[in-house]
C-alpha cells in the first residue's frame, strides 16, 4: 500500500475555518469569526509553520460547501493548485458532500488517518465506484502520519466546561 510521507507534501496548507457545516449540528455560525481568530492564535504561535488560516468562507454565501469553497480558492489563486486535506473520519462520509465527485476528481484529497476509520477500505471502496460507473478515476492519497484522536469539537468542548486541554492545542 502506498502512503504519502509528511515531508515535501505542500507548500502551504491553508487552514479554512467554515461559519457553519452543512453537515454538523450544534456548530453556530456566528461562532466562525472566533474559531478563525483562535486558529490564527494558534498558527502565529508557531513562527515557520507552512499554515496559513483563511476567512474565505466566512464572507460566502450559506451553505458552505467544499465544492464552492475549492472553486472559490481556485479563481482567486488560479497560479496554484488545490488539494483536500481531509480525515479518515469524513473520507467515510463524503458521499454526503455536496459534488464529492468532482472533489475527489479535480481536486483531489489527501486523507490523514483516524482511530476506528480504515483509510484503505474507504479509499478501494470509492475507488471500486468510479470503475464502476467509468469515471475518471478519483485522487485519494492516503498520509501516513501519527493518529490524533480527538477533534476540534471535542477541545471546544472541553474548553468550554473548564477542562485543562492545553496538551490539545498548537
Amino acid at each position: 500500500m502506498e502512503y504519502l510521507t509528511r515531508d515535501g507534501l505542500f507548500d502551504i496548507v491553508y487552514l479554512v475555518v467554515s461559519p457553519k457545516n452543512p453537515l454538523k449540528e450544534g456548530i453556530d455560525a456566528d461562532s466562525g469569526r472566533a474559531r478563525f481568530d483562535a486558529a490564527v492564535d494558534a498558527v502565529a504561535r508557531h513562527p515557520g509553520l507552512k499554515v496559513s488560516v483563511d476567512d474565505i468562507e466566512l464572507g460566502m454565501e450559506a451553505p458552505q460547501y467544499t465544492i464552492r469553497t475549492l472553486d472559490a480558492l481556485e479563481e482567486r489563486e488560479p497560479e496554484n493548485s488545490f488539494t483536500l486535506v481531509i480525515g479518515a473520519d469524513n473520507l467515510a462520509l463524503i458521499r454526503r458532500w455536496r459534488s464529492y465527485r468532482r472533489i475527489l476528481t479535480e481536486y483531489g484529497a489527501v486523507v490523514y488517518p483516524r482511530e476506528g476509520y480504515d483509510m484503505e477500505a474507504l479509499r478501494d471502496d470509492l475507488l471500486a465506484e468510479c470503475r464502476r460507473a467509468h469515471r475518471k478515476l478519483y485522487r485519494i492519497t492516503l498520509l501516513d502520519a501519527p493518529r490524533v484522536d480527538i477533534s476540534s469539537t471535542e477541545i471546544r468542548e472541553g474548553l468550554a466546561s473548564g477542562r485543562d486541554m492545553s496538551e490539545w492545542l498548537m
